[in-house]
C-alpha cells in the first residue's frame, strides 16, 4: 500500500515567555491508504498539535513548524503557501474536531455548510452542490435528511451534529481524514454508532485515517496500528494486536493498567502519578522518567525509538536492551 501521509522529524514549537519550546519533537510516522492509525496519550502530549501541524493550522505567530517534513501523497506541506493549503483543506485532507457545536457555524444551515465545501473545492453549481450535500447527509445516516437540510446546528443532538461534521469532512472524498477525539463528548451508545460509521465510511471511500484519542477501548475497535505519544514524542508504535498483547514502554503499560476491568470485583483503579511536563520544563533524558516506576541509570539520557521486535518500536532502553522481562515482571499487565 502506498503512503498517503508521511511525517519525518516534525518539530512544532510555541513561544513561551520569549523562548521557543517544542510541543511536538522529532515525530515521524506514516499512514497508508485504507489504514487507520490511532494516536494515543494523555491530554497535553501533543496529539492535537500534530493534527493541526498536518492541516497547517498551527496558530501564528505564537506557534510555528520549526523543522521536519509532512507529505500528503508526495506533496510537501511544510512551507506551502497558505493559498495552496486552503485548496487542500476540505479537499484532499479533512479534519473532524472534538466538539461539533463549536466547529459548526451557528447561523448557517447544515445543508449550506456541507454544500460550501463542494462549491469551494469542486466548483459546482448551487443546485448540484445541494444534491451532493443531501447525499452526504444521507450517507452518514441523518434521519429524514431532506426535511432537515435547512435546519440549524442547535436543532440537532450532539451525535447528529457530529454526523454533520463527518459529512462535511467527507463531502469531497479526501485521501486523508484526521479525527481529533470525535467521540469524547458523546455517550457510549452514540459513540459506538459514530465509530462504526467512521470505519464503514473509511473502507467505502478508501481513505487513510489518523484517529486521535486517549481511550484505548476505542483504539481496539477502530485502529490497525497505534502510536503512543508522551510529552511531544512517540514512545511506542506498532500493530494494535501486538501492542495490546505485549506493551513494552512503561507509559503504555501504565495506560493499560488505568483501564477499569469489568471482570474484577472490588478493583482498585490505578493512576499514573505526576503529570505531563510543561513545555518549558521538559526532562533532558527520558520524558517519562520522573513518573516511571522503572527509572534507573541511563534514564537521564535521551532515548531513541528503537525496534524491540518486527513492526514494534519503543523509546525505552529498559525495553530495548533485552532485560525488560525481569524489569517489567512486577508491573501491571506483565
Amino acid at each position: 500500500m502506498s503512503d498517503v501521509l508521511r511525517i519525518d522529524a516534525l518539530r512544532t514549537e510555541f513561544n513561551i515567555a520569549g523562548h521557543w519550546r517544542a510541543a511536538v519533537d522529532g515525530l515521524s510516522l506514516s499512514l497508508a491508504r485504507g489504514e487507520t492509525l490511532a494516536l494515543v496519550g494523555e491530554s497535553g502530549c501533543g496529539k492535537s498539535i500534530t493534527a493541526l501541524s498536518i492541516m497547517g493550522l498551527v496558530p501564528d505567530p505564537a506557534g510555528r513548524i520549526a523543522g521536519g517534513s509532512i507529505q500528503l501523497d508526495g506533496t510537501e506541506l511544510v512551507g506551502l503557501p497558505e493559498k495552496k493549503l486552503e485548496k487542500l483543506r476540505g479537499d484532499r485532507m479533512a479534519m473532524i474536531f472534538q466538539e461539533p457545536m463549536t466547529s459548526l457555524n451557528p447561523v448557517m444551515t447544515i445543508g449550506d455548510q456541507v454544500a460550501e465545501a463542494l462549491i469551494l473545492h469542486r466548483g459546482l453549481s448551487r443546485a448540484e452542490a445541494d444534491r451532493l450535500a443531501l447525499a452526504a447527509l444521507e450517507e452518514v445516516k441523518i434521519p429524514s435528511a431532506a426535511s432537515r437540510f435547512h435546519d440549524y446546528p442547535h436543532q440537532f443532538s450532539g451525535g447528529m451534529r457530529q454526523r454533520v461534521m463527518i459529512a462535511i469532512a467527507l463531502a469531497c472524498e479526501p485521501a486523508l481524514l484526521l479525527a481529533d477525539e470525535p467521540t469524547t463528548a458523546l455517550d457510549v451508545t452514540i459513540q459506538a454508532q459514530v465509530l462504526g460509521l467512521l470505519a464503514d465510511l473509511k473502507d467505502r471511500h478508501g481513505m487513510a485515517m489518523l484517529f486521535i484519542t486517549h481511550n484505548l477501548g476505542v483504539v481496539a475497535q477502530i485502529a490497525d496500528r497505534v502510536a503512543v505519544m508522551y510529552a511531544g514524542q512517540i514512545v511506542e508504535q506498532g500493530a494494535v494486536s501486538r501492542i495490546f498483547a505485549d506493551p513494552q514502554h512503561p507509559y503504555t503499560r501504565a495506560l493499560f493498567a488505568a483501564i477499569p476491568r469489568m471482570d474484577i470485583d472490588g478493583q482498585d483503579l490505578a493512576a499514573i502519578g505526576g503529570r505531563v511536563p510543561p513545555l518549558d520544563a521538559m526532562p533532558t533524558g527520558c520524558r517519562f522518567a520522573p513518573r516511571c516506576p522503572l527509572r534507573r541509570t541511563g534514564c537521564d539520557l535521551p532515548q531513541a525509538l528503537l525496534p524491540t521486535s518486527e513492526d514494534h518500536l519503543t523509546r525505552c532502553h529498559v525495553a530495548s536492551d533485552g532485560t525488560q522481562g525481569s524489569l517489567l515482571k512486577d508491573t501491571p499487565n506483565a
